[in-house]
């Protein structure tokens, strides 16, 4: 199940690279995570490159934003990669008429791009990036006009993959549940984001334009989410900081610690490996 380790500083000599996840690292949607923000800051003083690598359907540029207001200062990373980002390609070589799934806040997700907003009826292509209302809407509520989609073989691009975030202590659905929701009604998706490989391609070459020269054997992964970030990282062949206390921590956390054996039965039951593993980023 990996090596626990204390403190970030135990192995950020051992690589040039972090690609590190956003929320459930650095946040929970309402609050930031400050120690986290500190071992990257310190990270970063030695040396390292960190690339933030979320999953998030906004452009980097509209989460920079985010977590300014969270209380994540631009001194934590050198690049932001985001799904939002990668998802652009895939909406321009799609069908130039799409119906946006999402609240109004991500339009910039199609700003720039030679395509038309259209009603949900005349759709050729679906932009999801998660929910009109996250708060109270779960994908049954979604099934007519679900279902009229695939039965017309729209293909839905998911700009967020994410299953669930943490917002506070709540657990709120993402536009990958709505994705996962089409498929087993029918309908086709396309996905760039985690753990999708298009999303680490940009997130290399973001880090090279930082750092030119660097193997992957000396990138780290740093995540939470294990169908996104610990499957992506593994899958990419990168070594792989599992964050214990993040989405799945109702597995193995008992009264605020990890239960290591209920930990190591977790990773096994999901053929997971990290390198290493700690509660919190610090």
């Amino acid at each position: 199940m990996g090596k626990r380790i204390e403190s970030f500083r135990d192995i950020g000599g051992l690589y040039d690279v972090a690609l590190c996840d956003v929320w459930g690292v650095l946040h929970n949607g309402v609050t930031a995570y400050k120690e986290a923000s500190i071992a990257l800051q310190a990270a970063r003083a030695q040396g390292l490159t960190v690339v933030l690598i979320t999953n998030s359907p906004r452009v980097a540029p509209k989460v920079v934003e985010q977590l300014r207001a969270i209380g994540v200062p631009d001194s934590v990373y050198d690049r932001i990669i985001t799904s939002g980002d990668v998802t652009r390609k895939l909406i321009a070589e799609g069908p130039k008429k799409v119906f946006l799934l999402g609240p109004e806040r991500d339009t910039g997700i199609l700003e720039g791009l030679d395509v038309q907003r259209v009603d949900a009826s005349e759709a050729e292509s679906i932009v999801c990036t998660g929910f009109f209302d996250d708060e109270t809407e779960t994908p049954d509520d979604y099934t007519d006009v679900l279902t009229a989609w695939s039965a017309r073989n729209v293909p839905l691009i998911c700009a967020n993959p994410d299953l669930v975030v943490e917002r506070g202590h709540r657990m709120i659905p993402c536009a990958g549940a709505m994705a996962a929701y089409y498929e087993r009604l029918g309908g086709r998706t396309r996905i760039a984001g985690k753990p999708h490989q298009p999303i680490y391609d940009a997130a290399i070459s973001a880090a090279r334009e930082v750092k030119s020269e660097f193997p992957l054997s000396r990138v780290v992964a740093i995540g939470d989410g294990m169908p996104t970030d610990v499957r992506g990282a593994l899958d990419y062949g990168l070594d792989l900081l599992y964050i214990s206390h993040g989405i799945h921590a109702r597995e193995y956390v008992v009264e605020g610690h990890t239960d290591e054996a209920a930990l190591g039965a977790f990773l096994a039951r999901e053929q997971a490996s990290p390198k290493w593993w700690m509660p919190r980023l610090v």
